[in-house]
């Protein structure tokens, strides 16, 4: 009976050992993680990895234009009364936060409203917050595959009178790397100097090679 007691005791030993082994392995596995960001972390999504749009100056552009910048990204429409100023206005005192490095953020705007944004009343609407902003002016047609693939929503909201309509739409900016990778999707009413901060490490990767 004792021998039977102490073989137990040592599988138990045995047991808790592997188990010491194996939570250790996952706490190591997971300090070994990158940075933790307050946006959404998207690397290594399978979708949204490029585009072809016409910006406010008739320029075709796409993400390899911007090579060596960080991009932010915003869906919206002039004509928004709220979030869309209220997200240009971030994205401006985002790169005064970054200092010299502001030099180094693209931020885009792409317009879901196509049939009244025109590229003078965009050009306008961006020297409004900053005058590096470009906005994107994708076709009727072009929208509606360019938001499946970024996995926006954009919806019509009839007004009192046929061009008094407004525009419901996903909230928030996605955010490539200096490599044209995509790496987040930032919230809407996201403190400023917590996506400076995120843009921050994603500077830092890029001087590191990462």
């Amino acid at each position: 009976m004792m021998r039977l007691m102490k073989k137990r005791d040592v599988l138990r030993k045995i047991a808790a050992g592997v188990y010491f082994v194996w939570a250790t392995g996952q706490l190591a596995a997971c300090s070994e993680k990158g940075p933790a960001f307050t946006a959404i972390d998207l690397t290594g999504a399978d979708y949204a990895k490029d585009f072809a749009l016409t910006d406010h100056n008739g320029q075709l552009r796409t993400l390899k234009d911007f090579q060596g910048k960080i991009v932010m990204m915003f869906f919206g429409y002039t004509q928004c009364p709220d979030v869309c100023p209220t997200s240009m206005s971030e994205m401006a005192t985002i790169r005064q936060l970054l200092g010299k490095d502001g030099d180094r953020v693209q931020c885009l705007f792409v317009t879901v409203d196509p049939e009244r944004d025109k590229p003078e009343m965009l050009k306008e609407y961006m020297q409004a917050f900053d005058p590096t902003f470009l906005a994107l002016v994708p076709t009727p047609e072009q929208l509606v595959p360019l938001a499946k693939d970024y996995k926006v929503y954009y919806k019509k909201v009839d007004g009192p009178t046929p061009t008094s309509y407004t525009m419901d739409h996903t909230a928030g900016s996605y955010v490539y790397d200096t490599h044209g990778k995509l790496r987040l999707f930032t919230r809407y009413g996201t403190q400023p100097e917590l996506t400076a901060a995120d843009l921050r490490i994603l500077l830092q990767q890029a001087g590191s090679g990462v």
